[in-house]
């Protein structure tokens, strides 16, 4: 490797990663090279502005914790989570959209019919829907794990001003399936501007907001778990979420509930409005 040149390096670091043994790992690797270096080569930096780079992403991993993956933001924000989000859709099932980086794994399990609302503001909705396979039968046991902002725009896991549990739930769906709970529509937000990937998204004159919306996670037992949101089309944001989230199957308006109507499931707390959003999953393969 003496006869290093712009002609010869993209060679010469390519085949640097030959010798790994994981043949993935390998073709990953020689593939990062060939388009990195095809990208420096476009553009062409200066000496300063590859420093700069550099000190972006210095200071992204500086800001990150057990709470906050800045690189998990600069993904999101570069359309490469939905990017890869959707390269990686089942045929069959609903259409999955990012996880964001407020998930948290010890949400409580709360029964069919529970009340999420409490003391928050806001329209209190009844969720609710029926989690099906790909034949249309429902999966009974199958288990809805959902995670929202307040009114306000911010989730219970950043914000020390909330309950710890608040605004975010696991149910087990009953035998037909169904799921239940009535909640408080969910406020939109703007990703993290505090750290670097935020200061990039301002002096670009991008927007930097999520529409208002639901996450959740869909899990069953011999299906593929399912990663998706759900958001209203009456959101001023919808048509320019930061991370590239929406889908059209995913916009949903949540309609009045009708006095007298039949609502499946006893019910905590009475609903105004109600949104109805069944889930397909498709079998684990291979």
């Amino acid at each position: 490797m003496r006869d290093i040149t712009t002609d010869t390096i993209t060679e010469a670091a390519q085949q640097s990663w030959a010798q790994a043994e994981d043949p993935r790992l390998r073709h990953v690797l020689q593939r990062l090279v060939h388009h990195l270096h095809a990208f420096v080569r476009d553009v062409e930096p200066s000496h300063a502005e590859w420093l700069a780079a550099a000190e972006f992403l210095w200071r992204c991993g500086r800001i990150c914790d057990e709470k906050r993956n800045e690189f998990a933001l600069l993904s999101d924000v570069l359309g490469v989570t939905s990017l890869v989000d959707l390269m990686n859709a089942a045929p069959g099932a609903t259409i999955g959209s990012v996880l964001g980086p407020f998930y948290s794994d010890d949400s409580p399990t709360v029964p069919l019919g529970a009340d999420l609302s409490k003391d928050n503001e806001g329209d209190v909705v009844l969720l609710t829907g029926i989690v099906r396979d790909i034949e249309g039968r429902p999966i009974s046991g199958a288990i809805i794990d959902m995670w929202q902002t307040n009114a306000a725009g911010t989730y219970a896991t950043q914000d020390p001003a909330q309950p710890d549990e608040n605004l975010r739930c696991k149910q087990v769906c009953n035998a037909d399936g169904r799921y239940a709970f009535t909640t408080v529509a969910p406020g939109p937000y703007t990703i993290p501007l505090d750290g670097p990937v935020g200061a990039l998204v301002e002096r670009t004159g991008r927007s930097p907001w999520r529409p208002a919306h639901f996450h959740f996670i869909v899990r069953a037992d011999g299906h593929r778990s399912l990663v998706t949101e759900l958001f209203f089309p009456d959101d001023p944001h919808v048509d320019s979420d930061a991370v590239f989230g929406v889908r059209e199957p995913l916009v949903r308006a949540p309609r009045p509930v009708v006095q007298g109507e039949p609502l499946r499931v006893p019910l905590q707390r009475p609903p105004g409005r109600r949104l109805d959003f069944d889930f397909t999953l498709v079998p684990v393969t291979g």
